[in-house]
C-alpha cells in the first residue's frame, strides 16, 4: 500500500473525532500534520485540544504542528497555512473537516447559528482550500478532501434542517467546482462521507446519545478510507463523492465488522446517503430515522 511518509497534511477541526483519526492514520506512515482548530482547553462535553491531538500524532509516529485557528477568520487562516509551509516546507493534502451542526428548522435556527454554520462549513472550506491551493500546486500528488455528503437534492434532507443542509451541501459544491477548476493543475478534490453515523462527541451530544453511538461505526473507517483516497494519483481520481465503506471495498477490504461500536446492535444509516447507494456485500444497514426525531 502507498505511504504518506513525509507528506504534509493541513487538517481543520482535528482536535478530536474524525479529523484526529485521519491525522493519526497519516501519522502512522510518518506524515507531518498541522492541526488547525480553536480548542486550546478541554471542554466539558468535548474531549481533546490541539495540543493533546499533537501529542497523539507524535506518539503515532508523525510530526505535529498545533495551530490556533478560527477558519472563519481570513488572517488566521493565512497565518496558519504560512506557519505550516514554514515548518514543513509545503502542503500536500488539505483536509476540510471542521464543521458546525444544528439540526433545527427555520423557526428554531437563530441567525447567529446560521451564520456559524455557513461561516465554518461553506465559507471556511472555500477559504482554507483557496489559500492552500498555491502550495498544493507544488506537490507531486496534491489532494483536497471535504468531509461532506453527495449532492442528493431531495426535500427530505432539507425540510427539517434547511440551514445545516445548505451549509454541508455548500462544502460539497466546493468539491464540484474546485475539482473542475483544478483538474488541469493536477489537484484532486473529493468528498468523503460515512454510510453510518460515526461515534464522535458531536453524535453523542446532538444526535441521540448512547443508542445512536452503539449503532455507529468508529472514526477509523473514515480515516482508512481517506488514506486510500490520498494514496490515489491526483490526476486520475478527482471530483468524486465517496462513501467510506465503498472506498474500502474497492481497495480490497471485505471485513467491516471491526469498525462497529456494538456488533449486537443494527447499524443506522447516516443522513444524506442517497437511497440508491447500495452498501458493499455483507453490510446491512437499518432504516433512516427522521431528521425531525433528532432535533431536540
Amino acid at each position: 500500500m502507498a505511504t504518506l511518509k513525509g507528506k504534509t497534511l493541513f487538517v481543520t477541526g482535528g482536535s478530536r473525532g474524525i479529523g484526529l483519526a485521519i491525522a493519526l492514520r497519516a501519522a502512522r506512515d510518518g506524515a507531518n500534520i498541522a492541526i488547525a482548530a480553536k480548542t486550546t482547553t478541554p471542554q466539558p462535553k468535548l474531549e481533546g485540544t490541539i495540543y493533546t491531538a499533537a501529542d497523539a500524532i507524535r506518539a503515532a509516529g508523525g510530526k505535529a504542528l498545533p495551530l490556533v485557528c478560527d477558519i472563519r477568520d481570513e488572517a488566521q487562516v493565512i497565518a496558519a497555512i504560512d506557519q505550516t509551509v514554514k515548518e514543513f516546507g509545503g502542503i500536500d493534502i488539505c483536509v476540510n473537516n471542521a464543521s458546525a451542526i444544528s439540526l433545527t428548522d427555520s423557526q428554531r435556527t437563530e441567525m447567529k447559528r446560521f451564520d456559524l454554520m455557513i461561516g465554518i462549513n461553506t465559507r471556511g472550506t472555500f477559504m482554507v482550500s483557496k489559500y492552500c491551493i498555491p502550495h498544493l500546486k507544488k506537490s507531486e500528488n496534491p489532494h483536497i478532501m471535504m468531509l461532506s455528503p453527495p449532492l442528493d437534492m431531495k426535500t427530505k434532507w432539507f425540510e427539517h434542517s434547511t440551514a445545516y443542509t445548505m451549509a454541508k451541501f455548500g462544502m460539497s459544491m466546493c468539491v464540484l467546482g474546485l475539482a473542475g477548476e483544478l483538474k488541469r493543475a493536477g489537484i484532486a478534490v473529493n468528498a468523503l462521507w460515512p454510510r453510518t453515523p460515526i461515534a464522535t462527541a458531536a453524535v453523542g451530544n446532538l444526535l441521540g446519545g448512547e443508542m445512536v453511538i452503539r449503532s455507529s461505526r468508529t472514526p477509523e473507517i473514515l480515516a482508512d478510507a481517506a488514506h486510500v483516497i490520498f494514496s490515489k494519483p491526483s490526476r486520475e481520481f478527482t471530483g468524486h463523492f465517496c462513501i467510506d465503506d465503498k472506498v474500502l471495498y474497492d481497495s480490497g477490504v471485505r471485513d467491516f465488522e471491526h469498525y462497529r461500536v456494538d456488533k449486537s446492535v443494527d447499524l443506522l444509516p447516516d443522513f444524506f446517503v442517497p437511497d440508491d447507494d447500495v452498501p458493499p456485500p455483507g453490510v446491512k444497514v437499518g432504516a433512516l430515522p427522521s431528521l425531525g426525531s433528532v432535533q431536540h
